[in-house]
């Protein structure tokens, strides 16, 4: 390559957080954290043909220069930081008139310049490819009609889904073009940021003048996942947010005091409700109110009071003993910024900005907010920002919505003040951790999006899951949603449950609202049965930890969001395509949140539910289904549409009132049946939580073996010892495992050690939920590093009537909630004894569960018998307890009581009819022979 005389800029830009390539883990820690970028390809790449320049970075993706001067550009832009990949493997042949033509095992590339400048046109380069059998054409100017859409910067003021997406790095066309060419560079060259906060700082530099394009085509057809994972390459990391991040973030826009704050907390620890961040929002400064005229302009133009930067006294009076309390409560803290006012006078850090920045403070001279401007910014973190996290800012909220330009052209703002903050707490050797705005394609390097302030109705909420979804398509893997919409503010209360049944299936878990008495966000401020069910959900989010803070790894190393649409794993099918609310929340689970109020009459909400190839369970029914299907579904106030793939192990933890509270002992993991035969595999991921040493190998892997026999009679559970290293991490634990849907077991033994049946949770041993039909073995403590083998076995006539089990969880949740149902009916009604014994079937079954077979067998008859016994408890006029007295006993006017009595009738009869509507999929083989193995009291 005849460029090479270019100086070659290397990137270790911990700025731009990633490593190309994910280092081995080791047993030793690695201290060193820089990440390097080389934006110089392998001469071996490149091919040269006059005014252009084509680099083969993969197989299916091509950067290609024109330069008038024939001076390409080997600078990082803001969005492709390396380019020094391994070399594909292709061949290229140039003839005499130029014509060009390179090939991959992907793709074909042809450049005709001609007698002109060569400067690319549909007349001059093409690039084909296969999809499907069919070839496919790429020329400039061709219109991606399939593209498959990425994100926009903010959703404020949105109701439902007016919005307009920005184009995504995936198409159903099968290619994309990324056009760089305008788009601002890096300056920097030869330079660390593990060398601390002093090093320098790779800065924003414009592209040379002249004629250039450049263009990055990605051909991959329909491999998504590839798109992402070559993307990442070239473009930077995910990073992997801090673990306390995936807890509970408290938010709301109000003007807090302190002790207000503290009392919030309090009453989350009261109500036993789990919570990690405390989002402090714009009133922690002095803002509109506390300024004498509401409207008055500051120095730059914007509304007095929209910027700040020292704590507000009256609400704060010690802001640093406050922030002290609230990390010894085991929570982090976050601030609002709205830093286009720049620094006023009268901010505290305004003496020593100034002097920096060569003003005198006495002159009170206004310092214009500059991000762009190194020395600014350099200052600006130093003396403003630095200053907050010494008091115990953990991270920065910022809340840019002011200009879209800087000083220097094609640079945005947003994009600017992202890397800005990001890179900062990098080089102070943080893992770095952002709340912001979306600034456009590269800030996929900057965690964790705030989409902006919704409108607090059912669209909005229906949308979310799609916009979260699409998002992964650049590599956007962390949108945070205000949890229950911004405006007006009150919400009802099946609507806030709903939207916190979506947050805990998405990325980050954060209500929030706008300044509005009548709003309201704590969970224990609603009446049941929506406060339970609220708890319940932040409950199921931190016992999920494990799971979430895997996949979030995998993000890291693959680049493919833990959240994402179905079409990344079916491409092929087109509903994958058209079920916009469904998505795929990590490899096992796939959620499709209620977005729609219940119907009035059966107080469920019916949803239909396309399930991709392969054995699917139902989690909270236990229900199974053979996909691809399309199923209708129906679901109470407190059932997620949660579809799991058979044998699926999920790692959970029990549940915690913050993510840093206690280590996770005992391991829970739960096993979803497997097919006979079937084995599973999961690889359960730990660290530190806090540090950037994931980068560097200080990390550490469980690998778990799940395997049942051709039998269906021998289920054995292996955790392999752990693989890796970090400080702090724990050396021994037990595990608990649980297996849903599942017989109570005949043996259960853990290396080879029978384990006893206890009636109680408590030592090692196992016990038996009969409403879930879960077995649960909890083990002894075993060193982190020893193999632990759980056995366990099923008699054989049990394992050939599993079609028993399907469904169980779920008709015990259905008559739970009609005896719910027609108790409320008190003194009228009561629930029939008949609903009652068949009600109790679960908890019978965890006080004897040698009974199973008895019971389930059972079942089925006292179910058919439930329809004719609700539907003789309907009443008439002429009942005695309905008959009309009073002023409203005329003949014309109706019975309000009667009605609704009638209502509350008709209501169970629903739930009801809804259990009959799942029946056991096969025959049902009685057992004989010897009883023995059954399990005993």
């Amino acid at each position: 390559m005849k460029n090479l005389g270019l100086i070659r800029t290397l990137y270790t830009t911990s700025v731009l957080v990633l490593s190309i390539l994910p280092r081995a883990l080791s047993a030793a820690p690695i201290t060193n954290t820089a990440v390097h970028y080389d934006p110089v390809a392998d001469p071996e790449a490149v091919v040269i043909v006059g005014s252009a320049r084509f680099t083969i970075l993969t197989p299916q993706l091509i950067r290609m220069e024109w330069a008038f001067d024939q001076k390409f550009e080997d600078h990082a832009s803001l969005v492709f930081l390396n380019r020094r990949l391994r070399v594909p493997k292709f061949t290229h042949d140039t003839a005499a008139d130029g014509k060009t033509m390179i090939r991959t095992t992907a793709l074909t590339l042809v450049y005709a310049p001609g007698k002109l400048d060569g400067k690319f046109t549909a007349e001059n380069l093409s690039v084909s490819f296969n999809l499907g059998g069919k070839e496919i054409v790429w020329k400039p100017g061709m219109a991606d009609t399939g593209n498959l859409l990425g994100t926009t910067r903010t959703l404020d003021g949105v109701r439902g889904s007016d919005v307009q997406l920005e184009p995504g790095l995936i198409s159903r066309d099968g290619w994309t073009v990324v056009d760089d060419t305008t788009r601002p560079l890096f300056d920097s060259d030869n330079f660390s940021f593990a060398q601390g906060e002093e090093s320098p700082w790779p800065w924003v530099t414009l592209r040379p003048s002249g004629g250039r394009q450049d263009w990055y085509f990605f051909g991959y057809g329909h491999d998504y996942k590839r798109v992402l994972s070559d993307f990442i390459r070239v473009a930077g990391k995910i990073p992997l947010p801090p673990r306390f991040a995936f807890g509970a973030w408290w938010s709301r826009y109000w003007s807090y005091t302190d002790q207000e704050f503290d009392k919030l907390i309090q009453g989350f620890r009261i109500h036993e409700t789990p919570l990690d961040v405390l989002v402090i929002d714009m009133d922690w400064h002095p803002t509109f109110d506390e300024f004498p005229a509401t409207n008055k302009l500051d120095a730059s133009g914007h509304r007095l009071g929209w910027t700040g930067y020292s704590w507000n006294k009256v609400l704060f009076p010690d802001p640093d003993r406050f922030l002290a309390s609230v990390h010894e409560q085991g929570l982090k803290a976050t601030v609002n910024l709205h830093p286009a006012g720049g620094v006023q006078p009268w901010e505290e850090g305004y003496p020593e900005i100034a002097r920096a920045s060569g003003i005198d403070p006495a002159t009170k001279q206004y310092i214009p907010f500059d991000i762009a401007d190194r020395k600014f910014a350099t200052n600006y973190m130093k003396y403003i920002i630095h200053p907050l996290e010494r008091q115990g800012i953990n991270f920065f909220w910022l809340d840019w919505q002011q200009e879209d330009a800087t000083k220097i052209a094609g640079l945005n703002p947003t994009w600017w003040l992202n890397y800005i903050f990001f890179s900062d707490q990098q080089r102070e050797a943080k893992r770095a951790l952002l709340f912001h705005r979306w600034g456009g394609l590269g800030n996929h390097r900057y965690q964790i999006g705030f989409s902006g302030d919704t409108i607090s109705v059912w669209e909005s909420l229906a949308f979310q899951p799609y916009f979260t979804a699409t998002a992964a398509n650049v590599g956007y893997a962390y949108w945070s949603h205000d949890i229950g919409g911004h405006m007006p503010g009150a919400i009802d209360p099946e609507l806030y449950l709903r939207w916190i049944q979506w947050g805990i299936f998405s990325p980050i878990l954060r209500t929030h609202t706008t300044k509005n008495p009548d709003a309201e966000r704590r969970l224990w401020a609603y009446p049941e049965p929506y406060s339970d069910l609220m708890r319940d959900c932040f409950a199921r989010r931190y016992a999920m930890q494990p799971y979430i803070y895997t996949e979030a790894r995998k993000t890291y190393d693959t680049g493919l969001a833990f959240l994402h649409p179905l079409y990344y794993d079916w491409p092929e099918a087109p509903e994958a395509y058209t079920a916009k609310n469904e998505y795929m929340f990590g490899d096992s689970i796939l959620a499709n949140p209620i977005t729609q109020p219940v119907a009035r009459d059966s107080q469920l909400a019916t949803v239909s539910v396309w399930l991709p190839p392969g054995d699917w369970i139902e989690w909270d029914s236990g229900a199974t289904f053979r996909g691809p299907v399309t199923v209708q579904r129906s679901f109470s106030l407190g059932q997620i549409p949660l579809y799991v793939k058979t044998g699926s192990i999920i790692p959970t933890q029990p549940v915690t009132s913050h993510t840093g509270e206690k280590p996770v002992d005992p391991l829970i993991l739960t096993v979803f049946p497997l097919k006979d035969g079937q084995t599973s595999e999961y690889r359960i991921y730990q660290d530190s939580g806090d540090t950037p040493g994931y980068q560097s190998g200080e990390a550490a892997w469980t690998p778990i073996l799940a395997s049942l026999d051709k039998g269906g009679t021998v289920l054995n559970v292996t955790i392999s010892p752990i693989q890796g290293s970090y400080k702090g991490m724990q050396s021994d634990r037990a595990y608990e495992i649980r297996l849903p849907g599942s017989w109570p077991p005949s043996s259960v033994s853990v290396n080879g050690e029978s384990l006893v049946y206890q009636k109680r949770k408590g030592d090692a041993g196992w016990r038996f939920d009969g409403n879930t039909l879960t077995t649960i073995v909890a083990t002894p403590r075993f060193r982190v590093g020893d193999a632990v083998t759980i056995t366990v076995r099923t008699g054989l006539e049990m394992a050939r009537n599993r079609p028993l089990l399907d469904a169980f969880a779920g008709k015990m949740t259905r008559l739970r909630e009609s005896y719910d149902i027609l108790n409320a009916n008190w003194p009228a009604a009561w629930s029939p004894d008949s609903l009652v014994r068949a009600m109790q079937t679960g908890d019978r079954l965890t006080y004897y569960p040698n009974t199973a077979f008895a019971e389930l067998t059972a079942l089925e008859q006292k179910l058919s018998a439930l329809p004719g016994a609700i539907r003789a408890m309907r009443a008439t006029e002429s009942s005695p307890e309905f008959a009309k007295t009073g002023p409203d006993s005329s003949p014309n006017q109706p019975n309000a009581r009667l009605a609704a009595y009638n209502s509350t009738i008709a209501t169970a009869m629903a739930h009801i009819a809804d259990i009959s509507e799942i029946k056991p999929r096969a025959s049902i083989d009685k057992p004989s022979g010897d009883r023995s193995k059954m399990p005993q009291r």
